[in-house]
This record gives C-alpha cells, structure tokens and sequence, in this order.
C-alpha cells in the first residue's frame, strides 16, 4: 500500500523523568506501547511512534548539585541509560524527545506567551504544602494522614510568586467532553475516578511557574520564572510533531491527535484533565483516547527505588533474554489490575509457555519434517476431519488476537497465541506422526499432518512478531518461510510445498529453577552485605551536625527468624518504644542464631531510610562490630528502657 494511502496512528508513551535509571516497572510501558506500535504495523497503518525523556524541576537540580555536576551533564547521562533500556528491549520509536532539546524549548515558551497573552494563564502567589518527589502542591484537606496523596512522603510549607493556568475556565468544557466522548479515558474505571474525584468537585486554577529554583525553561517576558513541568513535559506530544502555534508543521497536521497515550495510571489525572485544558485554551483538537495502564508490582509491593526493591531490565535480559522479559511483561499484566513479578513466576512462565509449549512444538516439529522428509515440505492435500479444528483455531486466533489489541488486552492477545501452539501440540498428540512413518502406506497422510503443524506455527511466528520479534524471525527462518506478512492469515495454507526447513535449533532452553533461584539468592545477599560494608573512608571527619542527623535507639528483639532463600539474613522484630513494633534485616544469620537474640536490647538506626532485601522491608540497622576477619558481635544493651536515644 502507497505510504500516502495508509491510515496513521500516532502513539505515544509518557516521557519518563530523569531522575534516576528506569526500573523494569517503567520499561513495562516502553514494551506494552512498543507491541501495539508493531501491531498497527502490521495491520497495515502508517504508525508514528513517540517517547522520550523530562528533564526538568528541581529535583533534578537537587540530584546534579549532590553528584557535583550540572544539571545538563546529569540529565544527559540519564537520559542516555533511558534511550540505552529503549534499545536494549528492541524497542522501535519513531523519535526519541527530551525536553532539553531546543526545539521543544523554543515551543513551550510560544505556548507559555500564547496562553498569557489571551488571559488563560495570569500571575498570581501560591501558598501551600509542596512535595519535593513529586514536584506537586497540595492543599490540607488533599493530603493523606498528613503526607502526599500521590507519593506518600513528608510535604512542607511553601509560598512564592507563580503564574497559573485557568483551570477553573473550562472546567465544563472538558466534563461536557468526557462525556461525550466515552472512549476518551480509559479503561471505564478511571474515567469515573477524575469525573468523580477531581472534575465535578471543582477544579482549581494550576501553577504552572516557579521561582524557587532555576533548571526549567525560563518564562520569556519574566526571567524570574521558569515554566514548570505541566506544560513543559505535556507538550512534548505536540512540539515532537513540529506544533509552532504561528505554524504547523506538515508531520504536526498528519499526525495530531494522538490515537492513543500509553501511560501509568498514576499520572492519569495530568493526562485527562491538564493537557485537555491546555489544547482546548491552544484551540487544538484533544488526543482520542487516554489508556491508563496498570503497574508492574515486585510480590505485592509497588516497584520504588525508596524501598529498595527495584529489578532492571537489562539484568533481566542477561539472565532470560530480550525476547522473555518482553513476553513475560506483556502477559503477565492483565488489562485492568496490577501485574506482579518475582523470579519464580519469571522461571515459571519461561519454562512452561516458552521452552515446553512454543519451544517443544516448534523443535520437534521440524525435527521430524527433516527426519521423514529430509526437511523437504510436502503437500497438505490427504486431509482427514481431525485437520478441521487445527486450522479453524488458527484462523479464529486472528480475529481474537486484533480483537483484544484493539482494547489494549494484550496479555490476552498473547494468550490467544499460545493457545494455538498448545492446540498444536494436542494435534501431534492426536496424529502420532511417528506411528503414520512407521506405515509406508500412510507417508501422504504423515506429510499433510506435518505441513498442517508447520503451517499452524507460521500462524503463530507471524503473530508473535509485535511481542517476540526476535524468537517470531527465528521461528520463520527455521521453517524457511518468507510468507510473513499480516494479509497471509486470511487463510490457511500459504506455506509452499517443495519449502525446505533448515535445521532445529532450540528456541529456549528450560531453566534449573533451584539452581538459578540460588543464584540470584547469592547475588542478593552479596549486594547487601556490599551496602552494609559501606564506610566512610579512614580520615574522614564529620561534625557534630552530621552525627546529629543519625538517630540511634534501644530497641528490643521481640521476635526474629530466617530469611528464605537468604542464608546470612534474619529478620528481627523490634520494639523501639514507639508503641510500633519495626521490622530489620540483618546480615548475621552466620553467627547468631535466632534464639540468641530474642529477648535480647540492641541498638538500632531509627532513621535510616527503608530498603527491601529479600522481600522484607528493613527499616533500620542494628549496630554491630567487625571484631576480626571473620567474626562479628552484635552490640548488645540489655538494662536499658526500650526507646531510649543513645547521644
């Protein structure tokens, strides 16, 4: 199809801040987006494809001036890790913004003075109660026992000169849109969650400048300001697409509105009720529709770098492969509710969808087209009524597969796929191809059951291609088959004879899950005795202001027990006199024993920040001494009232 006849379908992900190396939690959305992109692709649509990186606020600032470099050096680094994971994870964007790039700079501010100069953004004060993670104000009766809704940390007290946007203003506007339009938000719960939280009880107007720190972009008629995040990251979408709001540029006309933004659904609110109002004061049409996504959990915790339990995707992909982390992301997050990993659901899943199930199927099969037809692919014409169901599946599974795209299910459209491959399996179990080769009489017949399995796993190869293109290439190399293309599954049959398959080679070998759980538990428990042994070096002094900050407490050990899968951790349960009992990991299951240390007054760092290790959140450490090479005793203080802060 000419370029020029193709439907487009622009999509985007949310533009992930640069704070820190994405965790697999965020990469889970690079890969999600990335499969419908080859999706609609493949159907055929001319698919512009956007992500990219915010680079802006102060916390950014904070992180450089403490790593001693610029807030540019810092961003560059991190957006390069960023970009790094995209690739990593054969990610195929069509363009990468970061909202240092110039252009997009020189946009936002058009957009800034645009927006002033007709009365929807005007100058105002802001007093209110800020969090720093989250770069957000939030009045008293929005917090949440006292600490940010959004993120759950401390917030203080904040007041500068800022400039707004009139929110207020189109208000009905965009309630009037939502619900018009029911396919703008989605999926339908959290639609009801903005119309019913935070649209009908009244918007208020939003800042949008700050003066408190420099690295933003700079306010062009007020250089006291710089244009803070939400028309500064939101417009990425746009000024990625050439918008100038003197000019459009011709990819801009294309291609806006976005078919679809992919993004979390913690940032839905900015998405759907912020960048709404800003297009609607820019007199631009609105994205079609906002999916808001679930999270990828570790167990049942939310991935945070603050709890310390974050996995990345490249350690992933050098322990399963690219191809198994996107497979194991894409399926395991149902459509509506948080998905969850751990190392033993990884193994699972590989081993039974990927190495028995797609793996077996394919090997096996074109073992034996090379056994009893030296390779050589025969005619599918001797046909028995046991041949109708294979087929009929093969060809419902494409329907089912576009039909759960289409509604962003895409762990059930990777379900519908290997649902086909077990369906094969369960034909080979029904034919016996190797009791059909041992009748002379019946080689027709074993040859048509053969090319009817080697059909059904194109099927399968060009269908896995927007969420395993690697092992989907690698499986039609094997059965030597160019016939790739979407079209080919209109019907049943498109595989040539006279084709000769090329050797069988395993797709994905199974995996010893005692033997790599041990290993993981090894490198886990190494990492955290690295961070327990982490000292300042000798010489160092600090003041008395330093040592202040440490908050050292009795506390007694009520309870303590193994940690499983972690052989030098114990986990101890503290009363530290708070009237809270505390939960600590500690690397000295080597010399103490549980029973040694219940009942027992210890000192802990009260105010360390929490980590998980192993599962257990530890929130604290107790106080040990390295008494020689290999033997260490904890600091026992038994006599002393529990709670009490040790100066």
């Amino acid at each position: 199809m000419c370029e020029c006849n193709k439907e487009k379908y622009y999509i985007t992900t949310a533009i992930a801040y640069t704070s820190r190396k994405p965790h697999i939690g965020n990469s889970y959305e690079i890969v999600l987006t990335d499969a419908i992109a080859r999706f609609k692709r493949m159907q055929g649509y001319d698919v512009f494809f956007l992500t990219g990186t915010d680079e802006h606020g102060q916390k950014i600032e904070n992180y450089a001036k403490e790593e001693g470099v610029s807030p540019k050096e810092y961003v560059d680094r991190v957006a390069g890790e960023i970009r790094g994971i995209c690739d990593l994870l054969n990610t195929t964007y069509d363009k990468f913004i970061r909202t240092t790039d110039d252009y997009h700079e020189k946009a936002v501010q058009k957009i800034f003075k645009k927006l002033y100069d007709q009365g929807d953004i005007y100058k105002g004060s802001y007093e209110g109660l800020y969090c720093v993670p989250c770069e957000s104000f939030w009045t008293e009766s929005q917090l949440v026992d006292g600490k940010c809704p959004d993120c759950g940390r401390e917030v203080k007290k904040a007041s500068e000169e800022a400039y707004f946007l009139r929110l207020s203003k189109y208000q009905k506007q965009l309630e009037n849109y939502i619900e018009q339009n029911p396919d703008f938000i989605y999926p339908e719960s959290r639609k009801k969650e903005m119309l019913n939280n935070f649209i009908r009880p009244g918007l208020q107007d939003l800042c949008v400048s700050r003066t408190s720190f420099k690295w933003g972009i700079p306010v062009t008629f007020d250089d006291k300001h710089v244009i803070y995040v939400w028309i500064d990251a939101l417009s990425n979408y746009i000024t990625a697409l050439g918008y100038d709001t003197e000019e459009n540029s011709d990819m801009y006309r294309k291609y806006w509105p976005a078919d679809v933004h992919i993004i979390g659904k913690d940032i839905v609110r900015f998405h759907t009720i912020y960048w709404p109002i800003m297009l609607m004061a820019l007199g631009e049409p609105l994205p079609k529709k906002v999916y808001g996504h679930p999270w990828l959990l570790i167990g049942n915790d939310k991935m945070s770098k603050s709890k310390g339990n974050v996995i990345y995707a490249d350690d992933l992909a050098k322990r399963f492969g690219v191809d198994a982390v996107r497979y194991y992301l894409l399926s395991e997050i149902p459509h509506a509710a948080d998905g969850s990993l751990t190392y033993e659901t990884v193994i699972e899943r590989y081993n039974s969808d990927l190495a028995n199930t797609i793996g077996n199927l394919v090997n096996r099969t074109v073992a034996m087209q090379k056994k009893y037809f030296d390779g050589v692919v025969q005619s599918g014409d001797v046909t028995e009524e046991i041949d109708a169901d294979l087929k009929k599946t093969a060809l419902e599974s494409v329907g089912r597969v576009a039909s759960s795209m289409d509604k962003f299910c895409i762990a059930d459209a990777v379900e519908e796929v290997v649902n086909l491959a077990k369906r094969s399996n369960k034909y080979i179990d029904e034919t016996a191809p190797w009791a059909l080769a041992k009748d002379e009489s019946k080689k027709a017949r074993l040859g048509t059951v053969l090319y009817n399995l080697l059909e059904s796993i194109r099927f399968i190869a060009v269908q896995l291609q927007p969420y395993m293109p690697d092992t989907a290439k690698e499986i039609l190399r094997q059965i030597n088959c160019q016939e790739s293309s979407y079209e080919s599954l209109k019907a049943f049959g498109a595989l040539k004879e006279g084709t000769v398959v090329n050797d069988p080679t395993p797709l994905f070998n199974r995996i010893d899950a005692e033997k790599m759980l041990k290993e993981i538990e090894e490198e886990i428990a190494a990492n955290v005795e690295k961070e327990e042994k982490k000292e300042e070096p000798e010489g160092v002094m600090i003041n008395i202001d330093d040592f202040a900050k440490v908050e050292l407490r009795v506390a007694e050990v009520k309870d303590c027990e193994p940690i499983k899968r972690a052989k030098k951790l114990l986990k101890l349960t503290l009363d530290d006199g708070s009237g809270k009992q505390r939960t600590v990991a500690s690397g000295i299951a080597k010399w103490y024993k549980p029973e040694d240390l219940i009942g027992k007054k210890v000192v802990v760092v009260a105010n360390l920040k929490p980590a998980v290790l192993c599962g257990v959140e530890s929130q604290g450490m107790i106080l040990a001494a390295d008494c020689s090479e290999d033997d260490v005793k904890v600091v026992f203080v038994d006599g002393m009232p529990n709670g009490a802060k040790i100066r």
